[in-house]
């Protein structure tokens, strides 16, 4: 199971988790785990009901790619890490995790359940403070950390991977809606995903080959 995880809202994990789902090989399920502000469902275009507590089969978005909306708010963390390991028992299918922001109980649920995490930031002081406090928490939690991908920007800042101790993946550009659908960013997530399955011995894939879903 691998988190998508950072400090801020609106960094661009649910964006990465959906074009990194498409983008690895195989079939992958991505799973919304913000309870409070759940996007995934609306980013994907699907509805928002049936959810991941429901025990039913994902909705697909793509020959490859399928996503389980957000459980109810009501739900507790407790909940929520089961949820997410029912999800992975009952699927033959890679899980993608689109985490919460923060450093609360709600992010650190995933978290503890997930067996990695790629961290997002965008490439600002702010946002990448948040997401060492991520790192950490993920890193605490025994999850491992797998690097980071900076949103919004093409360049990798210099001195980014020694502060949060783990590799750049790659950069996505800033690009305007529908974002996931722009040719310039599905790249980037093919070759952020070749560069992850390479380096933790996954299927490789072919950087040149991007996965359209419907969005």
């Amino acid at each position: 199971m691998l988190a998508v995880a950072g400090g801020k809202g609106g960094c661009g994990k649910t964006t990465t988790a959906l074009g990194l789902g498409a983008a690895l090989d195989g079939e992958t399920v991505v799973v919304d785990a913000d309870l409070d502000m759940p996007n995934l469902h609306a980013m994907a275009g699907v509805a928002r009901e049936p959810t991941a507590a429901d025990g039913v089969d994902p909705q697909r978005v793509g020959d490859r790619l399928a996503v389980l909306p957000a459980p109810p708010p009501t739900t507790t963390d407790a909940t929520v890490t089961t949820v997410l390991t029912r999800v992975a028992e009952a699927t033959e299918a890679r899980v993608v995790v689109d985490c919460p922001g923060g450093a609360g109980p709600d992010a650190a649920a995933p978290l503890s359940v997930a067996t990695g995490v790629v961290l997002v930031s965008t490439a600002c002081a702010p946002a990448l403070r948040d997401a060492a406090k991520t790192a950490a928490m993920a890193r605490a939690l025994g999850c491992r950390v797998h690097g980071v991908v900076l949103a919004r920007t093409n360049v990798a800042l210099e001195g980014v991977e020694s502060f949060l101790d783990c590799p750049v993946l790659g950069t996505v550009p800033e690009v305007t809606d529908p974002v996931l659908t722009d040719d310039r960013v599905e790249c980037a997530y093919a070759t952020i995903a070749a560069r992850l399955q390479r380096a933790h011995s996954w299927e490789g894939i072919d950087p040149s080959h991007t996965h359209k879903y419907q969005v």
